[in-house]
């Protein structure tokens, strides 16, 4: 995308997505019986794949994490202060640095503050999160980047007894990451009977869009120059696009818990993995039998089954059967994604809607609030009838029924971004975001959502996060 059509964008705005209602239990959210899940587990054990790996943005620092934390730093708030009474159930405590907890005094809290936040102590204000310690075991303490080693080890297994990882990083970070991944990688390797793969991926400056003042003009700084800023994760979509395996796993650094929840969240991660495979599967079959010779009764057959499975459904479709073929063909041959559904218990995040597109046809989407039209009565109630949201839990298919890699960015929705307010050197600017990884970047996949325990969703926003009982042993 050029400069000047992200400007236009900016001055423009984005198109309003046509909603034609949410996606439930009812239709456009596979809620699978105890049977059904078996049966995916045991296909995601079974199916061949051309390699697995897990995916995990981690390029962020942790400054959101501790946002009310830098705010009561110097004059204490009721975040800093239970931070301070409760310090020593946090993996991170240390009694030689903090000293013994306590409610405190607003010294004893700014204190605290302070070693968490700064060089003093920590430093965690300006680390990414992926190395701070998490969750504390009797024998050792965890940071989150540790955790997905663990959780890799037990679901994302190639048959050679492999576990390959690629982690989204800023290039700052790469020697924190590298020194958190040796400082385990031997005993866990010998631990769980494994061999650690892991590939630290940068986000392409490139990606980055240009930043305009409240005028739509470009921002510039004090030196003069334009500002550019990082494009948001839709701009993970080119790191995902370099992945050479074909299964992929796709989690937030973030979104862990201690390990006595592994067996539950491998289990419907297995699940996941193995609707993706079935999917996969049943989506070749179809197409070699394109291969083999088009007829009515097939086209009907995929038809149905696009509109029931994918809830892929056409206004119309060509007369000629060469013509409908190919339109059918092209919903087909598409990468493949599975995402895990929550029931919407109040926690942030986007929801799963069913959206009618360009060419007349809907389709699975996950939506941030930002790309729909409250003003739209329809968009509106489908918004307010939502029953769940998107924990970020997904597995993705990425080569096609012939064997070959999908250019991912040939799938991409561009008029699917989003224009955030920010501030930079105290003056307000708009951001421009590319479309999200799993928002307009992944717009043209075959879709299928899947709902999945809340127990499976335990992300840490905030570092209060951390005293939930997922967090805590």
């Amino acid at each position: 995308m050029t400069i000047e059509e992200q400007i236009r964008h900016f001055k423009q705005g984005f198109p309003w997505l046509e909603i034609t209602a949410p996606a439930t239990p009812d239709r456009g959210i596979e809620a699978l019986d105890a049977e059904a899940c078996k049966a995916a587990v045991e296909y995601s054990d079974n199916a061949p794949t051309r390699g697995r790996v897990k995916f995990v943005p981690a390029s962020g620092a942790a400054s959101r994490m501790f946002k009310d934390i830098f705010a009561g730093m110097d004059t204490p708030n009721d975040q800093v202060r239970r931070l301070t009474a409760e310090l020593d159930r946090f993996a991170f405590y240390d009694k030689a640095l903090f000293g013994t907890p306590s409610a405190g005094d607003d010294e004893g809290c700014t204190r605290t503050a302070r070693l968490v936040l700064t060089d003093e102590g920590l430093g965690y204000g300006h680390k990414p999160k992926g190395v701070l310690k998490f969750h504390r075991y009797p024998d050792e303490v965890r940071t989150a980047f540790a955790e997905h080693l663990v959780e890799g080890q037990e679901y994302m297994r190639n048959a050679d007894g492999s576990v390959n990882l690629t982690v989204t990083i800023s290039p700052e970070h790469k020697p924190l990451f590298e020194a958190a991944l040796e400082e385990v990688r031997d005993i866990y390797e010998k631990r769980y009977g494994v061999r650690y793969n892991v590939t630290f991926t940068y986000q392409d400056p490139s990606t980055d869009t240009i930043a305009v003042d409240m005028d739509n003009e470009p921002f510039l700084c004090d030196d003069g120059s334009r500002l550019f800023r990082p494009a948001g994760h839709g701009a993970l979509i080119y790191n995902l696009n370099e992945v050479v395996e074909e299964l992929v796993s796709i989690k937030n650094i973030d979104n862990v818990a201690v390990e006595r929840l592994l067996p539950v969240t491998a289990f419907y991660k297995k699940v996941l993995m193995g609707r993706a495979l079935q999917l996969r599967d049943t989506v070749f079959a179809y197409l070699r039998r394109m291969d083999e010779g088009v007829s009515e009764a097939l086209l009907d057959e995929i038809v149905q089954w696009l509109d029931k499975v994918l809830c892929v459904n056409f206004d119309s479709l060509p007369e000629s059967l060469v013509e409908r073929a190919g339109v059918l063909r092209s919903k087909l041959d598409r990468p493949i994604r599975v995402c895990g559904m929550v029931r919407n218990l109040g926690e942030p995040g986007g929801g799963p809607f069913i959206v009618k597109g360009k060419d007349g046809s809907t389709s699975l989407q996950i939506l941030e609030g930002a790309q729909i039209n409250k003003e739209d009565p329809v968009a509106a109630g489908a918004l307010a009838s939502a029953t769940h949201f998107n924990p970020v839990d997904l597995v993705c298919c990425l080569r096609d029924y012939k064997g070959n890699k999908f250019d991912l960015m040939e799938h991409v929705d561009n008029e699917a971004g989003f224009i955030s307010f920010k501030s930079y050197q105290g003056r307000e600017l708009k951001a421009l975001e590319l479309p999200g990884l799993w928002n307009g970047s992944m717009s043209d996949w075959n879709t299928l959502f899947v709902e999945v325990p809340v127990e499976t969703f335990n992300p840490v926003k905030v570092v209060l996060d951390l005293l939930r009982p997922a967090h805590q042993n």
